[in-house]
C-alpha cells in the first residue's frame, strides 16, 4: 500500500508546473503533496466541497495549511513554530491525531528523533501517538518500509537527472530529488533513535499520601534518565498486597502537565500499596513503589467522629429568614403609613423638589454629614455621572460621627442588597421609638434604594472596610464592584479613572482634602483592595498565623495585603486533607502541652506532617517578622482543622495566650514587615464568607 502509495506520489508530482528551486521549497512541495493522502482529508474532491460556501472552502484549506506547517515545523525541529501553531489553533483544527499518508503523527515524529521539548508541547496540546504501532515489532517494520521506499525514490530520480538532458522537466526532477534526500536522513534518523533507545527508568519521588476517607493521592516525577526516548504516558497501580498480587487497579496517565493521581473510591481503614511506572516508545519501564508504601484512607474528623462546623448551617439560615418573612408578610409594616414622621416629610418634599429639576439627583458636593458612594469599575474605567463625579447620594446630612456599630450593621446589610424594600418596611414599624439608631439605619436603608434606584441596579458590592473622612465632617461609606460584562446602567458613564483624576477640579487644599478627593486619590488602592480580596486560595493544607489587636470599640486582625480575605499563612503542602494518623499525633503533641516543632527529634523523623510544619513555621515567622525562638511558646490549635469547602483546610498557630489579642496601649515588640493590614474582625468574617 505504501508503495503504491509514493508512486501516486511520483505521478502527481511529474503533473506540477516547476516551482521553486530551494531544498525548503522543494519539502514544502512533498508535504503539500502528500497531504493528499492524509486521512479524512475532504479537500481532494472538489465536488465532495459542493453546496459549503466558498468561505467554508477556504476556512478547509487554511486548516489543511495549519497542519502541514505543524507537520513541516516539528520535522525541522522548529519549537518556537510549533509552540505558535499549538497556541493560534485548537487540537482539532490542526488534525492533531490524525496520521498523515506515512501513517506517522506530530508526537511519533519528536519522539523518534529524540526532540524532548517539542515532544513535550505537544503531549500537553493532547498529542497521540499513532495507533498503526500496536507492538515494536510493527514501528521497527514501518520504519524499514519508509527507510526503504525513500531510499528506492532517491536511485530512481539520481538515475533520471543524471540520464537526461537540462530541461524544464530535469529541474523539477532536480528538486523532487533534494526533496526525497532530505526525507530520506529523516527516515534513517527516525529509525536510528527507535533502534538506540531503552525503555525508561522508574519514575523519582513517588509520593503517597491520604487524600480523604476514601482516597489516595500518588504525586511523581520524571525518571531520571529517559533512555533516549520521550516519556508519553505513566501508569499508576494499587494492591492491598505489598506483590501486588492479585492487583487491585490501574490508571493510565497521558495528560503530563501535572504528574499526580487520585486513586478514589477505596475503602476507609484499610491499607493500599501504590507504585508508578513510565512508558516510552519501547515500551513500559520497571515500577516504583511509593515513599510510604502504603496509606490508609482516613480523615480527621474520624478521631473523635466530628461533624462539619458548617453542615446545614446555611440552610439553617435561609429557613429562618423564610420564617421571619412569613410573619412579617402581613404586619402593618407592609401597608402604607398615614402618619409619617417628620423625617419622612422631608424626605417626600425633597423628593417633590426633584420633579421640577430634571439634572441628576446624585451629589455634586458635600456638606456636613453621612454618605453613600457606589465604585462600579471594568478594566480601567469607573463609571460617574454626567457631571464626571463619583455616584455619591446623601444618608444623613446631620451625622457627623459614625459610630462602628452603624457600619457594621451596614455591611452585614450589603449581604442582602435584594431585600432592602423589606428591610425599609420592617424598621418603619419602630421608628415610632424616635429610636436614634434605628433613624439612623432607616436613613441608610433609604440611600442604598436610592442609589440603586439611579444606577438601575440592586447589586451595589461589597462595602469598602473603612469610611473616607474628612476635617469638615463629611463621611463616606464607599462600596465597591467590578463589572466583567456590557452591562448597562442609568445616569452614568464610563471613563477612564486616570482622566477622572487628572481632570477633577478640588475644592480643597492638599493640607486638608474633602472626603471625595481622598477617595478619588486613593480609588487605585480601593480596586487593588476589592480584587486581592476576591482571590481564592489554590487547593492545599496552610499553616495560619491568629494575631488580633483591640481598640476602644472593635477588635481587628492581621492578615496580608495580597489577600486580606485570609489570615497570614504560608502554604504547607498541596494535599488539604489530615489523616487520623496525623491528627492523632498533633492531639498527643497537644495533650503534653509540647511546643511547637521547630526543631528535628529522632522519634518523629518518619512523620512528613512534623517535617512539613518545621519549614512552613519558619518560613511564617519570616514572614510576620518575628524571632524563630519566640515561636517556641506558641502553639497550634489543636481542636479542629479549618476547612475551607473540599479543598482548602488550615492549621492555625496561636502566639501565648496571653499575645494572642494586643490590648490598647500595649506595644507589640514584633511589627510586621510591609506588606500587612489590619481589618475588622466583623468585616474580615464577611470576606472570609464571600
Amino acid at each position: 500500500k505504501m508503495t503504491q502509495q509514493m508512486r501516486d506520489l511520483q505521478l502527481a508530482q511529474a503533473r506540477k508546473p516547476p516551482g521553486p528551486s530551494s531544498p525548503n521549497a522543494a519539502k514544502r512541495l512533498y508535504r503539500n503533496l502528500s497531504g493528499k493522502f492524509r486521512v479524512n482529508y475532504t479537500s481532494f474532491d472538489e465536488g465532495s466541497l459542493v453546496g459549503r460556501g466558498e468561505k467554508e472552502k477556504l476556512r478547509k484549506s487554511y486548516l489543511f495549511q495549519s497542519n502541514a506547517a505543524l507537520f513541516e515545523a516539528v520535522e525541522l525541529q522548529d519549537l518556537d513554530r510549533v509552540q505558535e501553531l499549538l497556541k493560534q489553533y485548537s487540537p482539532e483544527e490542526l488534525d492533531l491525531n490524525t496520521p498523515n499518508s506515512e501513517g506517522l503523527l506530530p508526537l511519533d515524529i519528536a519522539i523518534m528523533t529524540n526532540n524532548a521539548p517539542i515532544a513535550r508541547a505537544l503531549l500537553q496540546a493532547g498529542a497521540k501517538e499513532s495507533p498503526h504501532f500496536v507492538s515494536l515489532e510493527s514501528r521497527s517494520l514501518h520504519l524499514s518500509t519508509l527507510v526503504r521506499e525513500a531510499e528506492q525514490r532517491v536511485n530512481e530520480l539520481t538515475a533520471q537527472v543524471v540520464n537526461e538532458a537540462p530541461n524544464a522537466d530535469c529541474s523539477e526532477k532536480e528538486k523532487q530529488l533534494k526533496a526525497w534526500e532530505w526525507r530520506f536522513r529523516l527516515y534513517k534518523r527516525m529509525k536510528a533513535g527507535f533502534e538506540h533507545a531503552r525503555v525508561p527508568d522508574a519514575p523519582t519521588n513517588v509520593h503517597l499520601s491520604v487524600a480523604s476517607s476514601s482516597s489516595v493521592q500518588v504525586t511523581f516525577w520524571e525518571p531520571l534518565s529517559v533512555n533516549s526516548a520521550v516519556v508519553t504516558k505513566y501508569k499508576v497501580e494499587w494492591s492491598c498486597s505489598p506483590t501486588f498480587s492479585p492487583p487491585l487497579g490501574e490508571a493510565v496517565i497521558d495528560k503530563l502537565k501535572n504528574l499526580h493521581f487520585t486513586i478514589q473510591g477505596l475503602v476507609s481503614g484499610t491499607a493500599y500499596y501504590v507504585r508508578v511506572s513510565a512508558y516510552n516508545m519501547k515500551g513500559w519501564g520497571p515500577p516504583q513503589a511509593s515513599v510510604p508504601p502504603c496509606a490508609i484512607p482516613s480523615n480527621w474528623r474520624e478521631y473523635d467522629g466530628r461533624a462539619p462546623r458548617r453542615r446545614g448551617q446555611a440552610e439553617a439560615l435561609d429557613h429562618l429568614l423564610g420564617q421571619v418573612k412569613t410573619v412579617h408578610q402581613h404586619c402593618v409594616c407592609h401597608e402604607p403609613c398615614k402618619n409619617q414622621p417628620q423625617s419622612r416629610k422631608h424626605s417626600v418634599s425633597k423628593s417633590l423638589k426633584h420633579l421640577f429639576h430634571p439634572g441628576s439627583k446624585f451629589l455634586k458636593t458635600l456638606k456636613r454629614g453621612l454618605y453613600l458612594t457606589a465604585i462600579f469599575y471594568k478594566d480601567d474605567n469607573i463609571l460617574v455621572t454626567h457631571e464626571d463625579q463619583i455616584p455619591v447620594v446623601e444618608i444623613d446630612d446631620t451625622y457627623s460621627c459614625l459610630l462602628m456599630q452603624d457600619f457594621l450593621w451596614f455591611t452585614k446589610v450589603s449581604c442582602m442588597w435584594d431585600e432592602i424594600l423589606w428591610l425599609r418596611q420592617c424598621v418603619t414599624v419602630s421608628q415610632s421609638s424616635c429610636s436614634c439608631i434605628l433613624q439612623t439605619r432607616f436613613k441608610m436603608l433609604l440611600a442604598i434604594s436610592q442609589m440603586q434606584g439611579l444606577l438601575g441596579i440592586q447589586d451595589l458590592g461589597q462595602v469598602f472596610f473603612e469610611p473616607v473622612k474628612d476635617k469638615q465632617g463629611n463621611i463616606l461609606i464607599v462600596t465597591l464592584k467590578e463589572v466583567k460584562t456590557n452591562q448597562t446602567f442609568e445616569s452614568v458613564r464610563w471613563v477612564p479613572i486616570c482622566k477622572l483624576q487628572t481632570s477633577r477640579k478640588s475644592v480643597s487644599s492638599p493640607e486638608e482634602p474633602t472626603a471625595l478627593d481622598t477617595l478619588l486619590i486613593s480609588v487605585q488602592d480601593k480596586l487593588v483592595y476589592h480584587q486581592r480580596s476576591s482571590h481564592a486560595l489554590s487547593p492545599g493544607l496552610y499553616l495560619g498565623y491568629l494575631k488580633l489587636c483591640s481598640a476602644v470599640d472593635q477588635i481587628r486582625v492581621l492578615v496580608p495585603e495580597q489577600l486580606p480575605n485570609i489570615l497570614c499563612h504560608v502554604k504547607i503542602r498541596s494535599n488539604p486533607n489530615i489523616s487520623r494518623e496525623e491528627w492523632e499525633w498533633l492531639q498527643k503533641m497537644a495533650s503534653v502541652e509540647e511546643p511547637v516543632p521547630t526543631e528535628p527529634e529522632a522519634d518523629t523523623s518518619h512523620n512528613p506532617l512534623f517535617h512539613e510544619l518545621q519549614v512552613a513555621i519558619k518560613e511564617l515567622m519570616t514572614l510576620v517578622n518575628i524571632p524563630l525562638q519566640e515561636a517556641k511558646d506558641f502553639r497550634l490549635y489543636s481542636q479542629e482543622v479549618l476547612d475551607f469547602g473540599d479543598q482548602v483546610s488550615f492549621l492555625l498557630l496561636l502566639p501565648p495566650s496571653d499575645d494572642v489579642c494586643t490590648a490598647p496601649g500595649q506595644n507589640n515588640p514584633y511589627t510586621p514587615r510591609s506588606g500587612f493590614l489590619t481589618l475588622p474582625l466583623q468585616i474580615f468574617e464577611l470576606g472570609e464568607q464571600r
